[in-house]
């Protein structure tokens, strides 16, 4: 099967070299036993490069069961992956398989692996060196014959480093790698990819399908998309059943990309990131949330205040100060101090609190904030933050926050 069909067979868009070569490599390597990493920020399609593998390998007629680890806590996780008997916890009335036996034959995709605790890692380095393992509240071993493909959007190396992942079980996870690149390095594939959105879109809600005009597929493929394919897939969704007129112009596209994130949002999960959630994603986070209530209050007092409305030089100020409350850094313009009178006005009419006064404050007032918008759904909050629901678990531990 070559590439055209490949892609054809699994609806992938795109003609990017870096995603077809992924796709090659996963051709390539589908015939053998080998374990395969792949690597990509969230929101890039990774799940299809291990259906890709299964389908293309002996093991087709096998089965192929997909296990988001990040979505299962820490205390069931060993019992849903090598299965637990009867009694062996509170609530273990029966016997019960875990996904290694049942994918006995089969491929086991491995979503999110960075996120399995450590003694979780011991018991897969095991079970993926030598095909055995034990179930929980057991002692006879069992043995599986498993294809495992793992994937994630954690720079691993770092998570090693930090000790947060075993470096013999990476090495065994890496024999072959391969990385999905991001949305905003396939510019070529952003429109072809929102046409075929748009026009599924339009099958399914029944409406003629949106077009855009040549500065909105400009924006479209300039726009950084932290995101990436999924939320180029939402904001076709959007568009598809909000906007009557089924030209779209870049005015009207521009409502539907988040102000600043190209500038304030960094990808969380670039080769520059770290293990899990650095102390330079929370900054980010609390900059750009922190910027969003400063405008929002401003648009009140502006409300407020009509028709008389702040002068354009006041509101520039009143943009840049969130930045020096956080940094201490004194504000120049045309470089000249600051009008003192201006800052307290400013100050007065904002009348927020005090900037947080370390790190471990201000996280944890954005996942309480985050938690209160979302009526305390925690996997909600998670998806806003762009945490797993394992690490929001893990910083409510932390924080106190139970």
């Amino acid at each position: 099967m070559d590439l055209t069909q490949i892609k054809q067979r699994f609806s992938i868009i795109g003609n990017n070299p870096e995603l077809n070569r992924a796709i090659e490599v996963a051709c390539q390597v589908a015939a053998t036993d080998l374990s395969v990493l792949v690597t990509g920020e969230s929101g890039v399609g990774k799940e299809f490069i291990p259906q890709i593998i299964h389908d293309q390998s002996p093991r087709r007629h096998g089965v192929y069961i997909a296990v988001n680890c990040g979505a299962i806590p820490d205390g069931t996780i060993d019992s849903e992956l090598f299965g637990h008997e009867k009694g062996a916890f509170t609530g273990a009335t029966e016997s019960r398989k875990g996904y290694f036996e049942e994918a006995n034959g089969g491929t086991l995709f491995l979503d999110e692996v960075a996120e399995l605790p450590l003694s979780t890692q011991v018991r897969l380095l095991r079970v993926l060196q030598t095909g055995e393992f034990i179930r929980v509240g057991s002692s006879k071993v069992l043995k599986t014959d498993v294809r495992v493909v793992a994937a994630t959007n954690i720079n691993l190396r770092n998570a090693v480093a930090a000790g947060r992942f075993r470096e013999d079980l990476f090495y065994r996870l890496n024999t072959v790698p391969i990385k999905v690149p991001a949305l905003r390095e396939r510019k070529e594939d952003i429109h072809l990819l929102f046409r075929k959105f748009a026009l599924d879109y339009a099958d399914k809600y029944n409406v003629p399908a949106v077009r855009l005009d040549e500065d909105a597929v400009q924006m479209l493929q300039n726009y950084r998309w932290p995101g990436n394919v999924r939320q180029l897939k939402s904001v076709a969704e959007q568009i598809s059943i909000l906007e009557k007129d089924r030209h779209i112009h870049a005015e009207v596209l521009q409502k539907y990309l988040p102000v600043d994130s190209e500038d304030n949002v960094p990808a969380l999960t670039g080769a520059h990131s770290a293990d899990y959630l650095s102390d330079r994603d929370i900054i980010f986070k609390i900059l750009f949330q922190l910027r969003q209530e400063i405008s929002e209050l401003k648009q009140r007092v502006d409300e407020m205040q009509q028709p008389t409305a702040l002068p354009a030089q006041s509101r520039h100020a009143t943009d840049g100060l969130l930045i020096d409350d956080i940094y201490n850094i004194e504000e120049q313009h045309d470089g000249q101090p600051a009008d003192k009178t201006e800052e307290v006005q400013h100050e007065d009419l904002s009348d927020r609190p005090a900037a947080p006064v370390s790190l471990q404050d201000a996280t944890r007032e954005l996942i309480i904030k985050a938690l209160e918008r979302n009526g305390g759904r925690r996997k909600a909050t998670a998806e806003e933050l762009g945490f797993s629901e394992r690490t929001l678990y893990r910083k409510i531990k932390e924080l106190g926050l139970e």
